[in-house]
């Protein structure tokens, strides 16, 4: 099922880059299609596998990720049916299909900590997850909106200025996924701060418990990452940071997203996992 899943994927981003090429209607229609069906497939997949293996989706390393890529190809989608655009597929399906190599390559099935079963913990991870999809729809929308403005600046309405929409279309979507990103990493801060101060009494000597701080990695990039969107909602509203300034932030806030969700959780072994060694 994940080898199907990553080649829907990818023949859905190759779709997107001929669909922005040519500008065809009729591609485009079959790359949202393409991009429905291969939604869809996820999420039978992971309801099957959460169905399977009787815990959640997210307590896994590579099932997370699976579980990030799922929600950031509906929120594309959304995204796209909403607007009528379809010319960041191109930006965000390749992303897509980088990180659901992970878990199609380099999956490890591993024993969850038993401190894992708690709905807490589902909103808290949920949360979090929906948060970094808006992020990452941001950080392409920032970056889509930087080339169109140097593409308007030379005065050289070429390649770029003919398949991307206006930067005014640009900075009211980034703005609108920055803030839908910000409500839902709020949530997941306080419903993990919530969990947290619950199931320590319950797991005493839980390991994993004991380095949720702000001298965990994970937890001090999440607060990093809320304090930076928190500024960038801040400025956009009081100060007037839009356009540039905001596309700049949103950029990099999802470089820092992606630090915390990739190379911090899995090889700094400061940060809490939740998960016991791999089943031989």
């Amino acid at each position: 099922m994940s080898y199907l899943l990553l080649l829907l994927y990818a023949v859905t981003a190759v779709t997107y880059a001929v669909h922005f090429a040519r500008r065809g209607p009729s591609v485009g229609r079959t790359a949202t299609t393409l991009l429905l069906a291969a939604a869809l497939v996820h999420t039978f997949s992971i309801a099957a596998q959460t169905v399977a293996n009787s815990d959640p989706m997210v307590s896994q390393f590579s099932r997370a990720i699976s579980m990030f890529v799922w929600l950031l190809a509906l929120s594309y989608l959304y995204l796209e049916i909403t607007t009528n655009e379809r010319a960041m597929g191109v930006f965000i399906l390749p992303i897509v299909v980088s990180l659901q190599a992970i878990p199609t390559f380099f999956s490890v099935v591993a024993r969850p900590d038993p401190v894992l079963q708690s709905n807490w913990f589902w909103v808290h991870m949920a949360s979090l997850l929906f948060a970094y999809a808006s992020f990452a729809i941001a950080g392409m929308l920032g970056l889509i909106y930087v080339l169109q403005f140097k593409e308007i600046k030379k005065k050289h309405l070429g390649y770029f200025y003919t398949r991307l929409p206006s930067l005014q279309i640009l900075d009211a979507m980034n703005s609108r996924a920055v803030t839908i990103g910000l409500v839902f990493l709020t949530i997941g801060v306080v419903v993990g701060i919530v969990w947290t101060l619950q199931a320590r009494p319950e797991y005493p000597g839980n390991l994993n418990l004991a380095k949720i701080g702000l001298a965990d990695p994970k937890v001090f990039i999440s607060v990093l990452t809320w304090a930076m969107y928190f500024f960038a909602v801040l400025a956009r509203r009081t100060m007037g940071w839009a356009g540039r300034r905001a596309a700049w932030l949103s950029a990099v806030g999802f470089a820092i997203v992606l630090l915390n969700l990739l190379p911090v959780t899995y090889f700094l072994e400061t940060s809490h996992t939740f998960q016991a060694e791999p089943d031989r």
